[in-house]
């Protein structure tokens, strides 16, 4: 598994210097070695992640000439009694914090306030940065896109919560009674460093 996680990770390195080449490129000959290189890069993440060639570059379109990580942003938000808000994900019925991909023309902090109310219908102030994880770092299962993911704590202005629409339910939930997790958007150890930073055993943001 570590093996093919290193093999995906090099893909897409392969494909981002593909983009750049095409991109900056002013030689026909370098512009149709670079293409034939995106191609076979495309090729090698529909077989490594078992997903169709026509899937793959319909979720990959960025052709700016140089690719960067995309953000997921995820919410941090407790009750009195030292519980953890999540959410379950209406796309695998499984459990998440709130939160999604970063939006233009948001910030952070709008960006979680947003998710919060959005996944939660909770209204919340976001507070502060507790982590920002590289998601090849963690134990999330393979994605087809290289993402960052910020962890950002905020504070409930009430504590009533409802579905969205992306959210089949929404509970707080305590440390030793998490439910099933949905490990491409949060792992059980992220929320155990969130429950750290929630009592005090971690002072300082993390960063990979």
């Amino acid at each position: 598994m570590k093996e093919q996680s290193e093999l995906l990770l090099l893909v897409k390195r392969i494909q981002a210097i593909a983009e750049s080449g095409i991109h900056f490129t002013e030689s026909d000959y370098d512009l149709d070695r670079y293409s034939n290189l995106e191609e076979i890069a495309t090729r090698m993440l529909s077989l490594i992640t078992h997903h169709s060639q026509e899937t793959v570059e319909m979720v990959t379109p960025e052709k700016n000439g140089y690719r960067t990580a995309k953000v997921d942003l995820r919410c941090v938000i407790f009750n009195d009694s030292h519980e953890i808000l999540m959410v379950k994900e209406r796309v695998d019925s499984r459990w998440s914090l709130p939160g999604g991909w970063c939006d233009v023309g948001f910030t952070p902090t709008e960006i979680a306030e947003k998710e919060a109310f959005e996944e939660a219908g909770i209204r919340v102030k976001a507070k502060r940065l507790l982590a920002i994880f590289d998601k090849k770092c963690h134990d999330h299962p393979e994605d087809l896109f290289y993402t960052y993911k910020i962890f950002m704590e905020c504070e409930p202005e009430d504590f009533g919560i409802s579905t969205g629409m992306e959210t089949l339910d929404a509970g707080f939930f305590k440390q030793q009674e998490l439910p099933p997790l949905s490990t491409p958007r949060n792992t059980r150890d992220q929320i155990d460093k969130m429950f750290d930073f929630h009592h005090g055993r971690i002072q300082w943001p993390i960063v990979d």
